[in-house]
């Protein structure tokens, strides 16, 4: 009986081999990537049963490397593995695309029984997060305050955010340096930013970029 496939995706190299060494018993590993740009360029290819996804990678981010690896790859289900307890970040992820959504924090345990339970087609929230769902989510639903961007304007902002020259975003989203000034100068027309602190916030601001630790 062949093992369910996973893919890896972490820029924590010691996070990866630990969580390596646990699944590896149970599962079979098909890959590892360190990036959102990486995980759905290889995704399509390993078409893995279940990606363990972190959300604050770098190049592209979890939540929209979450969104858009569900469109290529829907029959995948998405495990998100975190260090953010923010119950508004879970909420999105669950609604959009991700079975489950686990702390880096919970015991290893938790992870292998999630996995489980994805596979089974069910839906698996950690305690704490779950929790916070019910206070602060369902008994109180509220409107997404989500400023408008557009994929790409996304992909630039995060990138931007993270410090990557202009011509370096180009290269990396495999665009005209044009087109990267363009993006960058209706972004920061529409939302009144100046400078690259002004990037940066507005970036944490719409959860592109996560918040220093």
């Amino acid at each position: 009986m062949e093992r369910p496939r996973l893919l890896l995706a972490d820029d924590h190299t010691l996070v990866v081999e630990a969580f390596t060494k646990l699944l590896e018993q149970e599962f079979e590993i098909v890959g590892v990537v360190a990036d959102g740009l990486a995980l759905l360029k290889r995704a399509p290819e390993l078409r893995p049963d279940v990606v363990i996804l972190d959300l604050n990678m770098p190049k592209l981010n979890g939540m929209d490397a979450g969104k858009q690896l569900k469109k290529l790859l829907p029959l995948s289900k998405i495990v998100v593995l975190t260090m953010s307890d923010d119950y508004e970040f879970a909420a999105q992820a669950l609604r959009h695309w991700a079975s489950a959504y686990l702390l880096k924090k919970s015991a290893a345990s938790e992870l292998v029984r999630a996995i489980r339970e994805v596979l089974k087609g069910r839906t698996y929230v950690t305690p704490k997060v779950a929790q916070r769902l019910l206070e602060e989510f369902v008994r109180d639903p509220r409107a997404e305050h989500e400023t408008h961007l557009t994929k790409r304007q996304k992909e630039v902002l995060q990138l931007l955010a993270e410090g990557h020259t202009m011509r370096q975003v180009a290269v990396l989203l495999e665009i005209s340096a044009r087109t990267v000034a363009f993006h960058k100068y209706q972004i920061m027309q529409q939302h009144g930013l100046k400078t690259q602190s002004d990037i940066v916030m507005f970036a944490i601001k719409q959860r592109i970029l996560a918040p220093p630790a």
